[in-house]
């Protein structure tokens, strides 16, 4: 292929040693066009962003990636060089988030993507390249989450919601929808002195600290919160069922503590609580179209900002080692070009 098609990708590779044991680890290489994937819309990518996903793929951990050599990143942000998708045309400006990138496709940590129009997003008007990427999975995570409460019946009136993991990408957009939503949102955190301003800045009105939820807790306790955001799993997604009330729901989109789930069916029979899981990487369009409309609407882009940093591609290694350490908070966009 010819220089001009070359590309910088932070690429994801599988070895194993002589003893059969496999290794995962992320490089940043300079690639060509014929290291793409088949798909029908290729994008100049202008940004993505780090999620808790991207920190596991970078950093070499098992789990996301399952087709080797892979350009990681789960979320992309740019423009359309050339489609034969009828619905996208060069020069639009164009979201993906999920779909099977970073995990069996390239993905967005990349300065070129081709990929399939049928789950790109249009920019929403009034929100740039790089708020779009701030937003990335993790927002539009938590507008799906917020769509399922809203659907199952939770409202501002029915009482308090909780969001654990709130000071994480999912959470702390959570927080602030919620907050723009008229909630009493409860926010939990294992870091309460250092980040407590900051989550009452995106609109909790009261923390909670997580050691209270992480450790094995009686099947029914009482009653706090009409409905939650969950980014967690194990036992604190056992214990804030166990602490629903009486016709709440709960939204499963995460695993940071586990993927177990220690709970019993108590909360479900005796005080009639849902569990509603969210996947973000097969959501259909419609799905994706509404949430995108409603983050438009209902996300204060200024508070965005406010949570937000923008970082070159080569310090992606840096912010994916800190969202697993837990010492990363808000929002962290890759400007891919930089």
């Amino acid at each position: 292929m010819g220089i001009e098609t070359e590309f910088r990708a932070i690429v994801v590779d599988r070895t194993e040693d002589a003893d059969g044991k496999k290794s995962q680890r992320a490089t940043l290489r300079v690639i060509d066009d014929a290291f793409l994937m088949p798909g029908d819309v290729t994008i100049a990518v202008d940004y993505s962003s780090i999620n808790f996903k991207d920190g596991l793929a970078l950093m070499g951990r098992p789990g996301v990636v399952r087709s080797w050599p892979l350009i990681a990143g789960i979320d992309l942000v740019g423009t359309v060089e050339q489609s034969a998708d009828p619905r996208w045309s060069a020069g639009d400006q164009v979201i993906l988030n999920g779909a099977g990138l970073s995990e069996t496709h390239h993905g967005g940590l990349a300065e070129r993507a081709r990929v399939s129009g049928a789950s790109l997003v249009r920019l929403p008007e009034g929100i740039s390249p790089a708020q779009a990427a701030a937003i990335g999975t993790a927002g539009f995570t938590a507008m799906l989450s917020v769509l399922g409460l809203e659907r199952a019946g939770v409202t501002p009136e029915a009482g308090a919601v909780l969001v654990t993991g709130a000071a994480g990408g999912v959470g702390s957009i959570a927080v602030a929808l919620l907050a723009a939503r008229g909630y009493q949102v409860h926010a939990s955190t294992g870091r309460m002195t250092e980040l407590g301003d900051y989550l009452h800045g995106l609109g909790a009105v009261e923390l909670v600290d997580r050691n209270t939820l992480s450790e094995a807790g009686k099947p029914l306790q009482g009653q706090r919160w009409a409905g939650a955001i969950d980014s967690v799993g194990s036992f604190t997604l056992a214990n804030v069922l166990a602490q629903t009330t009486y016709g709440g729901a709960v939204t499963s989109c995460g695993l940071a503590q586990g993927a177990d789930l220690p709970a019993t069916v108590m909360p479900f029979i005796l005080r009639a609580v849902s569990l509603i899981g969210i996947n973000s990487v097969e959501a259909p369009l419609p799905q994706r179209e509404e949430a995108w409309h409603r983050l438009r609407t209902d996300l204060d882009l200024g508070l965005l900002d406010s949570l937000t940093q923008v970082i070159p591609l080569e310090a992606a290694f840096d912010a994916a080692a800190g969202i697993l350490a837990g010492t990363l908070h808000g929002r962290t966009v890759v400007d891919v070009r930089a």
